[in-house]
């Protein structure tokens, strides 16, 4: 059964991320070689594509780490524009329809501030959701599993075999899984004392 990470941080899973594709589901993504661009590379949307600049002599193993890195980047600077409750409630309502056929419909959606161990909390009881403020400024794809998450509790209380196949229907919870497993790894890190100036 696989471990849950978002209600033990202190455990994290030991699932590796799933097939790398991007932060954002941008429409496509165009990658743009160029002879004079030496050592940068960046990316910017275009409509619903998102256009990718490498250098021209880049390999294909360095093109796709580099292509999932600047999706990622995009994902994380778009989310920082701070959800409020409202839009967060109405992102729910929307992943409930496309992932859950509707049938999660919690009361009530909001951002706390309070779980440090947690990524996000249900009572079902009540159809109440709470995320973590922790989440702000992450990926897209990271929030959409999260309040996915809590949104299959509702339907589902425990983390049995039918509670894991709902989130199944989720193409990104292994990446987004792994990706909340590297933030709990970094954050147990000793912090090294900052450099000093010369």
């Amino acid at each position: 059964m696989p471990v849950d990470p978002l209600h033990s941080a202190a455990r994290p899973p030991r699932s590796a991320p799933g097939p790398l594709t991007g932060g954002a589901e941008p429409g496509a993504v165009e990658v743009r070689r160029s002879a004079r661009r030496r050592r940068t590379v960046s990316a910017y949307r275009e409509g619903d594509r998102t256009v990718v600049l490498i250098p021209a002599r880049m390999s294909e193993a360095e093109e796709q780490r580099w292509v999932t890195t600047m999706l990622d980047k995009l994902a994380a600077q778009e989310s920082k524009r701070m959800l409020g409750d409202a839009e967060l409630a109405e992102r729910a309502a929307c992943l409930s329809e496309q992932y859950l056929g509707g049938r999660a419909r919690p009361a009530t959606v909001r951002w706390v501030t309070n779980q440090n161990t947690r990524w996000g909390s249900c009572t079902p009881a009540e159809g109440s959701i709470r995320l973590s403020h922790r989440l702000q400024g992450m990926p897209e794809y990271v929030l959409d599993y999260v309040l996915l998450h809590e949104l299959a509790h509702l339907l589902v209380p425990g983390h049995g075999p039918g509670f894991w196949r709902l989130l199944d229907a989720y193409p990104r919870t292994e990446r987004a899984r792994g990706y909340l497993e590297g933030v709990v790894a970094a954050d147990r890190l000793p912090h090294l004392p900052a450099a000093r100036s010369e």
